[in-house]
């Protein structure tokens, strides 16, 4: 299975990154491949409907489709600003939801997570990508959100909060089991 990790965000010491890659390493299988993304390397001009009659559709936008055609399960943790999504990965989806006949998910399966150093763990973004991201194409199998990042979370131990983890690694295994009765229809 060919899994795609990234973080809705485009800070260099993304929280959600980190925390989308130490839940990736629960899928590592001997036969999967796990690509973690960065948003930064998929930068471009703020959408609009008169840049795109300008100069067409970044070739950045199809880059990144192809990598979630290429996919066959999504772990995506989104990044909290002012309680909707990172502006990054905003202006990502609108210009990949330009091209032609196509979601910008496509019919993916995904695992959606947030994070932040507040209570709330980034709750209100992810109740937005829960709500929005059917409509986008995809198939929201499991969310989880981590409040207080810096308090129940460490570098190279992942969730640390013994509920917190706990609670993760049921939806991990939920997922496991859905995608591998998926599999094998």
């Amino acid at each position: 299975m060919k899994i795609l990790a990234f973080a809705g965000s485009n800070s260099s010491n993304s929280i959600n990154k980190r925390l989308v890659t130490s839940v990736s390493k629960y899928y590592k299988e001997p036969d999967d491949v796990i690509e973690i993304l960065d948003l930064n390397d998929y930068e471009m001009a703020i959408f609009s409907k008169d840049r795109e009659k300008e100069s067409g559709i970044p070739q950045l936008a199809y880059d990144f489709a192809a990598k979630i055609d290429e996919a066959d399960f999504l772990l995506i943790s989104f990044a909290e600003n002012n309680g909707n999504y990172n502006a990054a990965y905003k202006n990502l989806i609108d210009w990949v939801s330009r091209i032609p006949n196509r979601l910008p998910y496509k019919d993916k399966k995904v695992f959606i997570m947030a994070t932040s150093q507040g209570r709330r763990g980034g709750q209100s973004v992810l109740d937005i990508a829960t709500a929005r991201m059917p409509y986008d194409g995809a198939t929201v199998l499991e969310t989880f959100s981590l409040p207080e990042f810096n308090k129940n979370f460490e570098d190279g131990k992942g969730v640390t909060d013994v509920l917190l983890r706990s609670q993760l690694e049921a939806k991990v295994r939920k997922t496991k089991r859905m995608l591998a009765a998926e599999s094998a229809e």
